[in-house]
């Protein structure tokens, strides 16, 4: 389980579009890692590769996507 100190703002909603458009990821494992997300105070990201609903290949392309987007 991951924690962090201080509370971590909510995903936008443009990178909820990105995650589901491009990355295909479905409603069920999307709730999943808010859920977690939120719980654990981590960032989405990181909780969606941690609990295996995306690879380390997809989160470097989701942490690039975010570089450039966010």
């Amino acid at each position: 389980m991951i924690f962090i100190s201080h509370s971590q703002p909510p995903p936008s909603q443009d990178l909820l579009v990105y995650l589901q458009q491009t990355m295909g990821l479905s409603d069920d494992a999307l709730k999943l890692g808010l859920r977690q997300s939120i719980a654990e105070q981590a960032p989405l990201p990181i909780i969606l590769w941690t609990y295996g609903l995306i690879s380390l290949t997809q989160l470097e392309e989701l942490l690039d996507w975010q570089d450039k987007n966010l």
